[in-house]
């Protein structure tokens, strides 16, 4: 598949897909709820630390890619992916993909484990031939076994190829910070739109509730 995302917004995809899986009655997701899914302390790894404008950010790339929307029914814009709708995943599937996008390689066991939030597999076949699914789709693939493990791990191809050196969910795709400050020099004029719009947004919430508060006073 022709798909290139930044470590950045494998992230964010697979929070907004976790998200909807887990708690679908807070879903979608606002900007603050986003910033916090990323910088969870469980269930991640990496544990990072985005701000606001990290996240605004990769959600432009998202959007470029057409793999998330924003819904602006509410006073507060909102986050979905549509990633999976348009690939037709099913819960399985886009439950192992969530995981591997979230916490890095995986064995097949603990891809089970760790899915349980998400979709409870029956066994260990049925991971394997949800991971066979996906390596036919070119989302996932099968890493070589490593010295003094008894298992392979698979890990996803959102990102491209992976590099020859995994290690523990960590591999040298990361791109330099100097990449990073670049793209975000590119997209800086959206980013300042999309940062004035929240601006707006706040302003006129604090306005209506001012003005709802007067005439009870």
């Amino acid at each position: 598949m022709n798909i290139l995302l930044t470590d950045h917004e494998v992230r964010l995809l697979g929070c907004l897909i976790e998200k909807e899986m887990a708690t679908p009655d807070y879903y979608p997701l606002t900007l603050n709820a986003l910033v916090n899914a990323c910088n969870q302390k469980s269930n991640r790894n990496p544990v990072v630390s985005f701000d606001e404008e990290i996240v605004l950010y990769g959600l432009n790339g998202l959007k470029e890619s057409k793999m998330i929307r924003q819904s602006n029914v509410s006073r507060v814009p909102k986050y979905e992916h549509i990633f999976a709708n348009d690939l037709k995943l099913v819960a399985r599937e886009k439950a192992v993909i969530c995981i591997l996008m979230l916490r890095g390689p995986q064995t097949i066991g603990e891809i089970r484990g760790r899915t349980e939030r998400l979709y409870s597999f029956q066994d260990l076949d049925e991971v394997q031939e949800t991971l066979s699914t996906l390596e036919d789709t070119e989302l996932v693939k099968k890493l070589p076994r490593q010295p003094g493990r008894k298992e392979s791990r698979y890990t996803h191809l959102l990102s491209g190829e992976p590099g020859e050196n995994i290690v523990e969910g960590v591999d040298d795709r990361r791109e330099s910070e100097t990449v990073i400050l670049r793209k975000k020099n590119d997209r800086s004029g959206d980013l300042q739109e999309q940062l004035d719009l929240l601006r707006l947004d706040l302003q006129n919430l604090k306005l209506e509730f001012e003005t709802f508060k007067s005439q009870f006073e």
